[in-house]
């Protein structure tokens, strides 16, 4: 038997690209004229990007309708291209990120999400480069706090690969699988979906040159903390709790979770968010609503830095609710709070960055 090209591109013609619709040759996705070598043939495809969901079954498909409508003594082999450049190995995401930073609490409703949009905002009044990456997939809140909720990242092309350009505001690039998603529909996502969605929009993004990368941690401990852990490098972590005992007790899990032996991330430092309430009409008075300087102590207690005590004020709520987080509104108290945070953050990286080896990403082991 004699095979010859146009054989092999009447088999390929039988396979539908579940992507296009069409069949692999209508598709272009044949690279190269098939070589053939006796009995052996060679085919090339090129697929959109390297993550195709529908590269394994083509391959197979291919390769089967080779063996039907031809033979099944022909010896296939398959090789792949990809349009787009694959995505870079994990080590090797974020090259321009200075420094990676998680803003993580035990339980919800302290207000973490607050803490890590003023941070970010402080930090860029402060003249450096900086990102927010909205890690919360169940409950992302940026869109809302930064008056983006109708914004619509588009796509890039750099170094031979598609990227998400981030929305930049208030001087901060940012991402939230907010603006991706229906905002009034629930995110019904297996595990699995929410880490490769959050792993896009880390790796798949036009981060570029930042000073600092600041992520915004869902609640508690999760698939999503591991898969941020095994995916960058992170810096440190910045707890926030209130001074309430059992926030407190949600908050040790938090830091015992990046102190962990497997882990080995450096707690910056504990942020007490709700420390006490002064009314607008009276604000030299200090109400301790949750308890007073809980965090304080157990700043103490971890040996860690306490670096900020926020006061609980009706416009820090009121600003993030309009989307003007109140590190905006330069001349308040409120905002002047944030931006001792951002300098203490500031201080803490630098001495960490002197003094402790960069962290480790956390290895996963295949058993």
């Amino acid at each position: 038997m004699t095979l010859y090209p146009k054989l092999i591109m009447d088999a390929l013609a039988t396979v539908t690209y579940p992507g296009t619709k069409k069949n692999l040759v209508e598709s272009g996705m044949v690279a190269d004229t098939p070589s053939i070598n006796g009995m052996k043939v060679k085919v090339v495809l090129e697929f959109p990007r390297d993550t195709d969901p529908f590269l394994k079954s083509t391959v197979k498909a291919a390769e089967a309708a080779i063996h039907y409508h031809i033979s099944k003594d022909v010896e296939v082999e398959i090789a792949t291209e990809f349009k787009s450049k694959p995505r870079p190995e994990v080590g090797k995401l974020l090259p321009d990120v200075k420094n990676i930073i998680a803003v993580s609490s035990g339980k919800g409703g302290v207000g973490k999400s607050t803490v890590s949009a003023n941070l970010a905002i402080s930090l860029a009044r402060l003249g450096y480069k900086v990102g927010l990456l909205d890690a919360d997939i169940f409950g992302p809140s940026m869109p809302k706090m930064f008056k983006v909720e109708d914004a619509r990242p588009y796509a890039v092309e750099k170094d031979g690969r598609k990227l998400i350009e981030p929305i930049e505001k208030y001087g901060v690039k940012l991402l939230s699988i907010g603006f991706f998603v229906n905002p009034d529909t629930a995110t019904l996502w297996r595990g699995g979906m929410a880490t490769n969605a959050l792993k896009q929009l880390i790796a798949d993004a036009d981060w570029g040159d930042l000073d600092y990368f600041i992520l915004d941690t869902p609640p508690g401990t999760s698939d999503i903390h591991l898969t941020l852990l095994q995916t960058l490098a992170i810096t440190g972590a910045v707890i926030v709790s209130t001074p309430q005992q059992v926030a407190l007790a949600d908050a040790r899990k938090g830091i015992d979770m990046y102190r962990n032996d497997k882990v080995n991330v450096p707690i910056l430092g504990l942020v007490e968010n709700m420390a006490w309430f002064t009314p607008a009409e009276l604000p030299e008075n200090k109400y301790y609503i949750f308890g007073k300087e809980g965090c304080k102590r157990l700043a103490e207690e971890m040996n860690t830095p306490l670096l900020a005590q926020i006061p609980l004020v009706q416009s820090i709520c009121e600003s993030g609710d309009a989307g003007e987080p109140a590190a905006c509104n330069i001349d308040t108290i409120t905002a002047q709070a944030f931006i001792n945070l951002a300098q203490a953050v500031v201080t803490v990286v630098n001495k960490r960055n002197r003094e402790q080896k960069p962290t480790k990403i956390v290895e996963v082991k295949k058993s």
